[in-house]
């Protein structure tokens, strides 16, 4: 609200892998506002975000813990690197898996029926959690299913709802899983490959850097997955299961974080130092243009084969096409954006590279706000007169 500077947190000696919130759901106890943070020091820290004091240190961990996940309902937390480990509240170790890499898993998602999906290196590994039967506090972690379809290291995991969840590689491959059966249910994959598009000509069978094709970061809602691929924005519709808009350059260098507003807009932030607003809008496809299909014509590489075009035509007139308009730049950041938290009509929040933390509001909002408290105080001293 007025981005004040609230507490300092020293504990950590190397840079900080991970945080999330920590608050118990349990109504019985002491509501806290607590936060969770991991390190490279190989430590997790609990935080009383109240009064800013260090609640609980845990520092037996074998490497850096890159991930945090706190499962609400089952009342504990998990932290992964070389192993994966499930802790309660009191920050006891209760189960731990064995070994896996030493890369270790980069991040985690809660799924259905007591389980957890693990990204470790090209692998997604499937986990689930169960209590002990001897009627003690114990929990028990087992490995149930190992997902080896990536062909790279997988750098983005989003939960989209109960049903479904959604990987992101390193070379562009974008998964669409079941949560209860852990089977693919689409995917977008390899499309500047020309062994995949026999019909592409020769000249664009040029290989794309990883930096230019890596799923940076992953959001949802219920309808759509939104990816930041290198320097573009793509908008997934999961019923249709194909890309209905994208922005190619959505920035100058790569985007590193993505969100999707109530209102059809979207937020993205880039290396660049720019913080963009879009907005996905609705457009009328033209009968004689061919509909593009999948990521490998959404980034330009070529023209649309005989085929798709065939396939455009049977479509109907009517087929609705989105586009991203860019409504909003923020300019404020004089280094890489990193990340960014929206708070509603308390607005947003973005850090970067620059040191700085940046709060930014709804302007037409705040001088809505600012004309209401004023008319209010003037009706209170009496010097306006409010006639109907």
């Amino acid at each position: 609200q007025t981005g004040e500077k609230l507490y300092e947190l020293h504990g950590h000696t190397h840079k900080i892998t991970a945080i999330a919130p920590f608050s118990s759901s349990d109504v019985t106890e002491e509501k806290n506002d607590l936060i969770i943070t991991a390190s490279a020091d190989r430590a997790v820290i609990v935080w009383d975000c109240t009064s800013g004091r260090e609640v609980q240190k845990v520092s037996c961990f074998h490497s850096t813990v890159k991930c945090l996940t706190v499962l609400q309902r089952l009342n504990v937390w998990l932290s992964g690197g070389s192993d994966l480990c499930v802790w309660n509240r009191k920050l006891d170790l209760l189960c731990k898996t064995s070994h896996l890499t030493d890369a270790g898993v980069s991040s985690l998602v809660e799924l259905p029926k007591n389980c957890v999906a693990a990204a470790v290196g090209k692998e997604l590994i499937i986990f689930r959690l169960s209590a002990s039967n001897n009627g003690s506090e114990g929990w028990n972690i087992l490995e149930v299913k190992r997902l080896v379809d990536h062909q790279d290291n997988i750098s983005s995991l989003v939960s989209v709802n109960d049903l479904t969840f959604v990987t992101g590689s390193h070379i562009g491959e974008l998964i669409v899983w079941d949560a209860l059966d852990w089977t693919k249910q689409a995917s977008e994959c390899n499309f500047w490959d020309s062994s995949v598009h026999p019909d592409v000509q020769a000249e664009i069978k040029l290989s794309q850097s990883p930096h230019e094709t890596s799923v940076q970061h992953l959001a949802s809602d219920e309808e759509c997955v939104f990816a930041a691929v290198g320097k573009g924005i793509y908008v997934y519709n999961l019923q249709m299961k194909r890309v209905i808009a994208c922005q190619r350059t959505a920035h100058d260098s790569s985007v590193l974080h993505i969100e999707k507003l109530p209102n059809r807009q979207l937020i993205s932030c880039s290396e660049d130092g720019s913080v963009r607003i879009w907005e996905l809008r609705e457009k009328q496809q033209l009968p004689a243009e061919p509909v593009p299909t999948g990521f490998f014509n959404m980034w330009g590489f070529g023209r649309a084969s005989k085929q798709a075009n065939q396939a455009a035509k049977k479509m109907q007139e009517n087929t609705p096409v989105y586009f991203l308009e860019l409504v909003g730049d923020l300019i404020g950041h004089s280094s890489a954006v990193q990340m960014f938290l929206y708070f509603g009509e308390l607005g947003l929040a973005t850090c970067s590279a620059d040191h700085l933390i940046i709060l930014w509001k709804d302007g037409e909002r705040e001088s809505s706000l600012r004309s209401l408290t004023l008319f209010k105080k003037l009706a209170q001293n009496g010097d306006l007169q409010l006639k109907l």
